[in-house]
């Protein structure tokens, strides 16, 4: 089975539905970043996307899971993280983009 651990998201100021970049540890083995943590625009939640290099008219994929099991195993520990923080940050303060640039509050989690 496969196990995420370390799961850190660092918040941005929203830009187009990108709210953030996560990074974490896959089975122990293998340390994953620069997966962008995105608003969904229905506002129902997050949602995210790996990352990929434009060269040329082409973008290719940098890494991605293979299998859907694989995927949904690191989607449901990204955004079960996600939901914790951002909830978290609106019980307190409703003006959201006040925590992105909280290095304290960015380092907690």
């Amino acid at each position: 089975m496969t196990k995420i651990s370390e799961v850190q998201i660092i918040p941005i100021k929203p830009n187009n539905g990108l709210i953030g970049f996560v990074s974490l540890v896959l089975d122990n083995k293998l340390y994953l970043s620069s997966i962008g943590l995105h608003k969904k625009l229905d506002g129902s939640g997050y949602r995210i996307t790996y990352p990929t290099k434009k060269v040329g008219q082409k973008n290719l994929n940098i890494y991605h899971p293979i299998n859907s099991e694989v995927g949904k195993v690191i989607e449901r520990s990204v955004l079960n993280k996600a939901t914790k923080i951002f909830e978290k940050s609106n019980e307190g303060n409703n003006d959201r983009h006040n925590y992105s640039n909280n290095s304290s509050y960015a380092n907690n989690y």
